[in-house]
């Protein structure tokens, strides 16, 4: 009903009609135990039986048959409108809620766990509403008009019929209910969700798997996954092979409990005529409480596997966003670190620990350092795809955390190394910097990011769709496409991690005077691994072990022969490597 909550009325609607088919059903039964009382009150004179009576009571069956359909279809229709709509609005929600949490949970629940939940988990809740919250009301209402009925007309054989009831409900709960049944269908859960990344990791790196010939070592994490998750769904399955069989032996069978009740309770009637008819009632009424209880078992059984769905719904709705604070706007564009430190979820090791800087307008400011020192965190953190865990950065004079998070974008632009592009026209692509932006005012964009002659050459040129009949682009062309995005957005801070990696020498100048341009007036801070492109920066921020070691101009970096030093002696190194007989 929370899920639901827009659409309330359509899903109480769709109850109350399934009520209503539910107490339908039970007519028909009436109806014929009324008409052979008839006939064994007239027998064998048959021919004084009330025929008019009778077909009213033959009426009075179609009424229950008619009403029960009538009503059930409504239900249906008033349950499948209120799941489309929730599942509508719930994707909406979900993908919104994706877009506004810190982006390093993109990177570590991983891509298959997101589209199982995206795609099986909401599809799931739709199939709830649409189809089992109807039956599970039904199968509320059912037992309550079936047990008024078995009390009703004789209580004696009302209980056996009770009994037996109730021993199919001990079979059904011994496996359902248990402790041990829950914990397995979680563990089945995590290894399909397991599963899943390991084969979207699988396919997605076939082309290296392929050039390294590493087909059978790959596929070992996908097997393990395979194996992990055959095992539990086994182990699942298998969990039914007791109560299960149990179960649906006792609603088949009531009628041998019924039946030796009967016999006793039969020697000693006062009116043998009267208790006969009372017992041909309830070998009647027998096969409707197999179905009736039979629908109760597959509705626990949907209940319990949309439970761990909506469980792992929550897990991602209930990771927190990031809070907009205030409604200030960042009056210029210096960025400034004050004694920054962060951990990625909430480790003891520090990825930051006490950073300071200032990134001045109108200046390249240069972030190297080995792997892991930290460089690509501070790009991170000053657009919010994390929160720093203590101290401050400012923007313009006001914290990032007082910036809604939308003027935030628009006041950052990024280049990342790898970048990623939409199978969409390269124009839209570029536009996705600025939505607004004219034909012209991309063009322009493309000419400053160097990639405008090779778009122009291509079959539509800038309405040539990505990816479509054989059109791709190589890493640099795509590293380019990416730049002309940023050049159009003209964010008054820019961040670049190592935008010229997959540059050839040729284009790499043009990409740097094309820079030029793009950074009059801005905050430019360069995540660099090739030091050559930030000599002239004049900022450079030595990282280590997440901690701020050095700064200055690359002159006065490599006088003082520290940490830069060692790092630009072997960045020269690399340069000088040629291919030869000794290592």
């Amino acid at each position: 009903m929370e899920l639901a909550e827009k659409r309330k009325p359509l899903v109480l609607l769709s109850g109350v009609l399934s009520s209503l088919a539910a107490v339908f059903s039970f007519l028909p039964y009436l109806a014929i135990y009324w008409v052979i009382r008839e006939i064994l009150t007239v027998y064998p004179s048959l021919d004084l039986l009330d025929g008019g009576k009778v077909s009213r009571l033959a009426g009075f069956a179609m009424l229950g048959i008619a009403g029960n359909l009538l009503s059930y279809f409504l239900a249906i229709v008033c349950s499948h409108l209120a799941a489309f709509g929730t599942i509508y609005d719930l994707k909406i929600a979900f993908a919104g809620h994706l877009a506004r949490i810190p982006l390093g949970y993109h990177l570590t629940l991983g891509s298959g766990k997101l589209r199982k939940i995206m795609e099986d988990n909401i599809d799931s809740i739709e199939g709830f509403l649409a189809h089992q919250f109807p039956d599970f009301v039904a199968s509320v209402t059912s037992p309550i008009v079936m047990v008024i009925l078995l009390l009703a007309v004789d209580w004696r054989l009302g209980l056996a019929s009770l009994l037996g009831i109730i021993l199919a409900f001990v079979a059904e709960f011994m496996g359902y209910g248990s402790g041990e049944m829950k914990e397995t269908m979680k563990q089945y859960q995590d290894a399909l969700e397991e599963m899943n990344n390991a084969s979207v990791e699988f396919v997605r790196g076939m082309p290296v798997i392929k050039i390294f010939g590493r087909e059978e070592s790959s596929f070992d994490r996908l097997k393990n996954a395979i194996r992990k998750y055959t095992e539990w769904v086994l182990k699942f399955s298998l969990g039914w092979q007791n109560c299960m069989p149990a179960f649906t032996t006792i609603v088949n069978n009531i009628y041998l409990i019924i039946i030796p009740v009967g016999i006793l309770v039969g020697r000693g009637a006062k009116d043998p005529k009267a208790f006969a008819l009372n017992f041909i009632f309830y070998l009647l009424f027998v096969p409707a409480i197999a179905g009736i209880l039979n629908k109760i078992m597959y509705v626990s059984e949907s209940f319990m596997e949309i439970n761990n769905n909506v469980a792992r719904m929550d897990e991602i709705l209930c990771i927190k966003e990031l809070e907009d604070r205030g409604e200030k706007t960042a009056q210029g564009s210096d960025v400034i670190f004050e004694n920054v430190s962060f951990s990625y979820d909430g480790r003891e090791e520090k990825a930051l620990n006490g950073v300071s800087f200032t990134a001045k307008a109108g200046q390249l400011t240069a972030v190297v350092g080995a792997s892991g020192s930290g460089k690509s965190t501070i790009a991170n953190l000053i657009s919010r795809f994390w929160d720093a865990s203590e101290g401050n950065i400012w923007i313009g004079g006001t914290r990032v955390q007082d910036i809604p998070y939308d003027r935030l974008m628009n006041t950052v632009s990024f280049v990342y190394q790898d970048s990623f592009l939409f199978k969409t026209s390269i124009l839209e692509n570029i536009r996705m910097g600025r939505k607004n932006a004219s034909e012209e005012e991309v063009m322009e964009a493309a000419r400053q990011a160097q990639c405008h002659d090779f778009i122009e050459k291509l079959p539509k040129g800038y309405h040539t769709v990505i990816g479509e009949k054989g059109v791709h682009l190589s890493g640099g062309e795509c590293q380019r496409i990416a730049i002309a995005r940023a050049i159009l957005k003209d964010a008054p801070v820019i961040v670049l991690d190592e935008a010229t990696a997959f540059s050839d020498p040729e284009n790499e100048y043009l990409i740097k005077k094309s820079f030029e341009n793009l950074t009059k007036n801005k905050t430019v801070i360069m995540i660099a691994h090739r030091l050559h492109t930030v000599r002239d920066a004049g900022q450079i921020l030595v990282m280590q072990g997440g901690e701020l070691v050095e700064r200055g101009t690359h002159e006065e970096l490599y006088a003082r022969q520290g940490r830069y030093r060692q790092l630009w002696d072997g960045y020269e190194k690399t340069l000088d490597w040629k291919v030869g007989e000794q290592a």
